[in-house]
Order: structure tokens, then sequence, then C-alpha cells
């Protein structure tokens, strides 16, 4: 189902969706057979032929087709934390300045089609309209210094829990 006020075009093997957010393409296989309905506001994705090839890219288009739907109407969002003593995220520009216990300040450039804001020096939020786009984004800054699991130092995602282990001279008592 489509919401109202995002538009829908087919052009070949090119589905392209825009909405108040803004507008994404996505190319499609020929295993598949997209439809769009306009008087019920429905897109359908059908397989066409029995292949395996076209099971698997069934799925697949469905969910990426309603992943710009929902990104062009609400968009994504996801936001990390930092923990450490000197540890935390600034941004200037387009450029996210990361430090996370190194002798040197991280840089990553923000994509763009990606906001990225620190409400404060310990909390990062990425927004954008791109699901992969986000995700991506997001799991590289956190590949910087992933939290680890003895003293919980690192990034992590906003809620994500870190499971914890006792250290070495801890299990000797």
């Amino acid at each position: 189902m489509v919401p109202p006020g995002t538009k829908v075009a087919l052009d070949g093997q090119t589905l392209t969706v825009e909405g108040p957010l803004g507008k994404l393409s996505q190319w499609f296989s020929p295993n598949v057979k997209v439809a769009f309905d306009s008087a019920s506001n429905s897109l359908t994705v059908v397989q066409a032929n029995d292949s395996r090839d076209a099971a698997a890219m069934h799925g697949l288009y469905r969910a990426l087709f309603q992943n710009m739907v929902d990104g062009v109407t609400k968009g994504y969002e996801k936001r990390l934390e930092i923990f450490g003593t000197g540890y935390l995220f600034a941004v200037q520009g387009k450029t996210l300045q990361v430090r996370a216990g190194y002798a040197h300040e991280v840089h990553r450039e923000v994509p763009p089609g990606l906001t990225v804001t620190c409400p404060d020096q310990t909390h990062v939020s990425i927004k954008g309209i791109d699901r992969q786009l986000v995700g991506q984004f997001a799991a590289d800054v956190r590949s910087i210094r992933k939290a680890e699991p003895y003293l919980g130092k690192g990034i992590k995602y906003e809620g994500e829990v870190i499971r914890r282990k006792e250290s070495k001279a801890a299990a000797k008592k």
C-alpha cells in the first residue's frame, strides 16, 4: 500500500518513488514483474517464472520497494552512543569527527543524502531516506571502535546491549 501523496513511476526495469522527503530509484531484475495500480494505490511484485532465482528476487525486490516507500514518507534514523573517558562525537560541516581512544581523531565524510547531528558529545543521530545508506554509514562509524565486553568502552547503537564478561583476575578469586 502506497500512502497518499507518494508518486510511483515505472520506466522499463526501473521503479521511481517520490514522496515528501525526497526521491529514490531502483532497478529491478527481469525475473520479477512489477505493477502499480493507481486506483487502489498499491504496488505489486510477482514472479515472472517459477525458477529459484525468481522466487529469491521476488522477496528481495518486495522488501526494497517497501523500504523505498517508507523512506520517502517517514525516513530512517540510526542513533549511536559512545562510552569512554575522552571519547566523543562532533560534526563540522560535512565531516563527522570521532575521538575513540586513538592517538588521533577519526574523520568520516558524511555521504550526500544523509543528515548527521550530535545532540551532545556522546550521541550521534544519522537520518536519511535510503535505508541501506543510513545503515551502512552507521555501521562504518560503529566499526571505528566497537564496544568491548570487559569495560563497555566504544561505540554502540542506542539500546544495544553489550554482553559483559568478567576479567581473568575476577575469575581467580
